[in-house]
């Protein structure tokens, strides 16, 4: 089976092209589990699926993560998917992409460098107060598209020298914590010198990624509409590199957002694992 192996600030994915492959959404479940394994396989955070488009897109997205279970959006594979597409003849230097959450627009900006308009805001509770590991967090909770995608933002102190033991207790109970019917990606973030940096603990994976895009963009729109921050793009350094996020707004109200940064192909090449279809 051909793939090809892509990343976006760390996040990174394998890609294969299920107009030819015709896999079941089962099977895709099981290859995922399958190729994303570290050092056994392929290794990535998740796996994507080229298809035929259903509602008018240039193609469609269908997005695994590493535990198999599908995803409804991912902003970093939306940036790679959108650069497979475009040079692989599928779309122009703009794209639109269906996902389970909604259309994507995508725009190549240069050869490594795409923006992506992720889906819209369709929740957003600013002051939510969760307890877990014995201690009470505020937090703000958001989901992108529909149906959405649930995002927890999370500020922490001095989070580039937090003890990485305790960080990972605290996003794997906030990951999963039971208000929140369908768990969420915990997106942990400081500003520190006027510089602000994330680090996201995603559900699918169940640890800390590199960057998390989607995430990337809920911390975005979290700061300005508190007014945490006024420049924009917000510009937010993750352990894989840095991403842009261009808020748009009409008087208060956050009409976009426009995730930018970087989409790279690492490899092409063929598996010889052997996959019961």
């Amino acid at each position: 089976m051909k793939f090809t192996k892509m990343q976006g600030a760390g996040n990174d994915f394998i890609v294969i092209d299920n107009r030819r492959e015709t896999l079941s959404e089962d099977q895709l479940s099981a290859l995922a589990r399958n190729f994303c394994r570290r050092r056994f396989s392929i290794g990535a955070d998740g796996l994507m699926a080229v298809e035929n488009a259903k509602k008018g897109g240039d193609f469609r997205m269908a997005f695994f993560n590493t535990d198999g279970s599908p995803g409804e959006m991912c902003g970093n594979g939306a940036r790679c998917i959108a650069k497979y597409g475009y040079e692989n003849g599928l779309s122009d230097v703009k794209a639109v992409i269906e996902t389970p959450a909604g259309i994507v627009e995508a725009e190549r900006l240069g050869r490594e460098l795409y923006a992506v308009k992720l889906n819209a805001i369709t929740r957003f509770d600013g002051d939510l107060q969760l307890s877990a590991c014995g201690e009470t967090f505020s937090c703000s909770y958001l989901e992108l598209g529909d149906p959405g995608l649930p995002h927890l933002v999370v500020p922490w102190p001095k989070l580039r020298k937090a003890d990485e033991g305790k960080l990972r207790q605290i996003g794997k109970a906030l990951r999963s914590h039971p208000r929140l019917s369908k768990g969420a990606n915990v997106n942990f973030y400081d500003i520190e010198e006027g510089n602000i940096f994330e680090r996201t603990f995603e559900r699918g994976v169940e640890d800390f990624t590199l960057a998390c895009g989607t995430g990337t963009g809920c911390l975005a729109a979290v700061l300005i509409s508190q007014g945490i921050v006024s420049e924009n793009p917000v510009k937010v350094e993750t352990a894989g590199g840095q991403l842009a996020v261009d808020v748009e707004r009409s008087g208060s109200e956050i009409t976009g957002l426009r995730l930018i940064g970087p989409a790279v192909t690492v490899a092409e090449g063929e598996t010889k694992t052997d996959l019961e279809r």
